[in-house]
């Protein structure tokens, strides 16, 4: 533990402090532990800072480092740890392996701390309140949570998930079905989250999250109301075991059947579960519910009544109404009692609402799990049994897996959407509301391990289905009658159309989103900014345009299918045949590119360098980008493995020297199919000038081709051949596979074995390829594009010399982007872009592009 390098790791612990600052879930949390008893570990920072661990210490003569080496011998102690090891290699390999890595690890001998004694933290007067807050985003939500004995104990039994499976059900009769249909409520989401915060040995968190539409933040104690009738009435029925069966069903099915996870997310949760659970359930006791107790379950759910409930209410609307702070995220917020009428109407007893009620025998569980036999021969990748001018279909038993399950993907293309920025606001919202309207009848399907997801794609809407198959042609065929007749009420319109100016918001006052947007914006040509859609979206829009939007969207498609799983291809050709059947439509008058086109950029430096967009933000994000143009596989390929060769140096030096920023890192561009490579930086303005970042990430490049021309041929061979493993390494379960072939299909690509062709490449090069190839994107002809969007802080100043910005929770105006000039450190090196229309229209437009060859 050397003092440099502790001091390196407070700046990228304060950077990624500063990073979690501006998220309302991390606001809440700290809002919420700051409510514990004093004294309490519930209400400590947990985060920590620059401050807490740097200036407060030098202050108070406190040595961080002897500190950190006290902690680390008191904690750092093998009884204290479990291990996790999987590996194809044998056990006895392993063992050898796991003594020689692991056996030098200290014993201190020292009792485990325990913190038994520390439960009711929040037993407090200023738990039981109304709590505003104003958030960052744009959003009502109400949050309503218990703090209860802990309940890790009772894991064979799992009472909190049982009343969670109950509260966060959306189907008939449920909290979110009837705040729904009074157009109260767009989301609900309860339970226990498991984390350490939520569920730990002082207690557990019983937590029901709502958010709210405007309406409903105007009705936030009726909508309370509900949530605690709901409970009333499962209070008065008591455990069904009936529901308790059913939930341990799913969980049976999904864990029998279950796919293998990534390798090192699986060791990871098992060293977790080896800390938790006895010798016999550590690979099931997070999964599965082992016995049915009414007892136990009554006992956790006889707690949530409204005299024990902490109330949080977010809203903009709370702003100016907030006079206390919270210390270190900033938080505005308010505290009060509960409006006397409510808190009296709730220590009574009060009526039930005849609208809630349990949920009906789930249709959706599937009983049968036989494999299928091919009705065609086998092949290693898709191929297309339907082609037709209305759509195809590609097709591929799995063969590898043996699971019964399968994926169904469908992209339904139109060149409607990109005609206009109120076009692809009208698709996000016949989406939306496609998407509320499935809500209720799609939700048996939903706890049933069927997943299905509907996406407003660039060029078409996309659905995914999954899950056992039995089941699966059920959930496909609810989803396209809906979407055979979609229709939407006046309400439903109003509901969805404010919560989409919302998600655009805060999309926008997000630095690294907004400087995606503006890249891809300069990049591709007639795309719609964010900007654009949310201008769009205020001018406003009528339900009668979105039914004639949609109405012209279905009458004319091109339908392109992919089926792979436990399904033969007869079943599969009959998904298409039900989508052309249904929805009646008539083919694309011509092949449409599912791609935008891209400008070419010109020789030389160009800044685009904009404001943020939430004046209580001090991040700003800095991305380098180079472009290349339409290029082959082979090239793609070597960009691949320039990138892996940047990684480690690229975080070396401008993070864990430079300390610059907690996120840094270089990507591969593939914009549209024109390649290119970046260096990102996320940085904050309490510490650095964006132009000085890009100085750095240009300093940092000039070394790594340094680097790159010193590297041996060894070193090199070695980069290539773990690539090669990389690109070698078999798929973990068939999700991957179908995601894979998926991406060949969504982008019109079809080269199934991309893979083999990039080692085949990857296997040809050689060191000087490599530094040829970055020489000749770096040097005096390369195309340059700097993107920064600049957050709030003492380091980006306003002309009058004053720091850009409060801190505050309040957003600029998200109407249109605010340019800033270049410093006098890149105005002489750089091309300013402070028009991107005007910037675009004047250059060449690169041919549509795929690589393939």
């Amino acid at each position: 533990m050397i003092r440099d390098a502790i001091d390196r790791e407070v700046e990228a612990v304060d950077s990624e402090y500063q990073l979690a600052r501006p998220s309302d879930a991390n606001r809440k949390e700290m809002l919420f532990g700051s409510l514990a008893r004093p004294g309490h570990p519930m209400g400590k920072f947990f985060w920590g800072n620059a401050e807490t661990l740097k200036h407060e210490p030098k202050r108070n003569n406190i040595d961080t480092h002897a500190r950190l080496r006290e902690f680390w011998m008191r904690y750092y102690s093998a009884h204290y740890m479990t291990l996790v090891v999987q590996s194809k290699e044998t056990l006895d390999t392993l063992e050898k392996w796991v003594t020689e890595i692991f056996s030098q690890i200290p014993n201190n001998g020292l009792p485990k701390p325990n913190f038994g004694h520390l439960t009711d933290p929040f037993d407090t007067p200023a738990f039981n309140k109304l709590y505003r807050v104003v958030p960052i985003r744009k959003i009502h939500a109400l949050t309503i949570t218990w703090a209860l004995p802990p309940q890790q104990q009772h894991y064979r039994v799992k009472p909190l998930h049982y009343i969670s499976w109950l509260v966060g059900h959306e189907g008939k009769g449920s909290i979110l079905s009837y705040l729904r249909k009074k157009c109260w409520a767009l989301a609900l989401f309860g339970g226990n989250g498991e984390t350490g915060f939520e569920q730990n040995s002082t207690y557990s968190v019983f937590s029901i999250s709502i958010t709210l539409t405007d309406e409903g933040y105007e009705h936030f104690y009726e909508v309370a109301h509900t949530v605690f009738q709901y409970l009333k009435m499962l209070q008065k029925l008591g455990p069904e075991k009936r529901i308790f069966e059913e939930i341990q069903k799913i969980e049976d099915n999904e864990f029998h059947y279950q796919e293998q996870t990534d390798p090192v997310e699986y060791v990871e949760n098992m060293c977790e579960n080896m800390q938790l659970y006895p010798l016999q359930d550590f690979l099931t006791g997070d999964q599965l519910l082992f016995e049915y107790k009414p007892e136990v379950i009554a006992e956790a759910l006889n707690q949530l009544v409204p005299q024990k409930a902490n109330l949080v209410l977010l809203s903009g609307a709370n702003e100016g109404k907030c006079d206390l702070k919270e210390k270190w995220f900033g938080t505005q917020y308010s505290m009060e009692d509960v409006e006397n009428s409510w808190a009296e109407l709730w220590k009574t007893n009060f009526e039930l609402n005849p609208d809630l009620h349990l949920p009906a025998e789930n249709k959706y569980i599937a009983t049968d799990f036989m494999l299928k036999a091919f009705d065609c021969p086998e092949t290693e990748y898709p191929v297309k049994i339907v082609n037709t001018p209305q759509g195809c279909l590609w097709y591929k038993k799995d063969n590898k897996f043996k699971i019964p399950k399968a994926y169904i993907r469908f992209h339904l293309i139109s060149p409607l959407i990109q005609k206009s920025a109120a076009n692809v606001v009208l698709f996000d919202i016949f989406v939306n509301i496609l998407t509320h309207n499935l809500a209720e009848p799609a939700y048996e399907a939903d706890v049933a391990q069927l997943e299905y997801k509907l996406v407003a794609g660039e060029h078409g809407l996309i659905i995914r289905v999954k899950g056992f198959n039995h089941k699966l042609p059920l959930l496909f065929q609810l989803i396209i009658d809906y979407l055979a007749e979609f229709s939407s009420t006046p309400a439903v319109f109003t509901m969805i159309t404010e919560q989409l100016k919302k998600t655009y918001f805060n999309i926008l006052i997000k630095p690294e989103t907004l400087a995606k947007d503006v890249r891809l914006l300069i990049l591709e040509y007639a795309r719609w900014s964010m900007i654009d859609k949310y201008r769009a979206l205020m001018d406003g829009l009528s339900l009668e345009s979105l039914l004639s939007f949609v109405k012209e969207f279905k009458s004319q498609l091109f339908v392109e299918g992919l089926v792979q799983g436990n399904v033969t291809s007869t079943e599969s050709m009959d998904f298409l045949k039900y989508v052309v059947d249904k929805l009646n439509f008539m083919p694309l008058e011509q092949e449409m590119p599912v791609q935008f086109q891209v400008v070419e950029l010109p020789s030389g430096h160009h800044l685009c360098k904009v404001r943020a967009l939430n004046k209580g933000d001090a991040n700003s994000e800095v991305t380098v980008y180079y472009q290349s143009g339409a290029r082959s596989l082979k090239e793609y390929t070597l960009m691949e493995l320039l990138v892996m060769h940047m990684e480690e140096p690229c975080f070396d030096f401008l993070r864990t020297k430079q300390t610059l920023g907690y996120h840094v890192y270089p990507t591969c561009r593939n914009t549209s199919g024109i390649l290119g490579f970046s260096v990102t930086v996320g940085t904050q303005a309490t510490k650095y000038n964006s132009e000085v970042v890009d100085k750095k990430i240009e300093e940092f490049l000039s070394s790594f081709e340094e680097k790159i021309e010193n590297l041996t041929e060894e070193a090199f061979n070695t980069q290539v051949t773990a690539l090669i493993k990389l690109k070698e390494c078999e798929d973990t379960h068939l999700g991957e596979e179908v995601d894979r072939n998926w991406n060949e299909v969504v982008t019109q690509q079809y080269l199934f074995d991309r893979l083999a062709h990039e080692i085949e490449a990857l296997k040809s090069f050689s060191k000087s390829d490599l530094v040829n190839w970055f020489k000749a994107h770096r040097g005096p002809g390369s195309k340059m594009l700097s993107v920064h969007v600049v957050g709030f802080g003492k380091y980006e100043l306003e002309e009058d010399g004053s720091p850009s910005g409060e801190d505050s929770n309040s957003s600029c105006e998200v109407m249109q982007l605010t340019y800033l000039p270049s410093s006098p450190l890149l105005v002489d090196s750089t091309i300013p872009i402070t028009d991107i229309r005007a910037f675009t229209s004047t250059l060449n437009l690169l041919p549509y592009h795929k690589i393939v060859k």
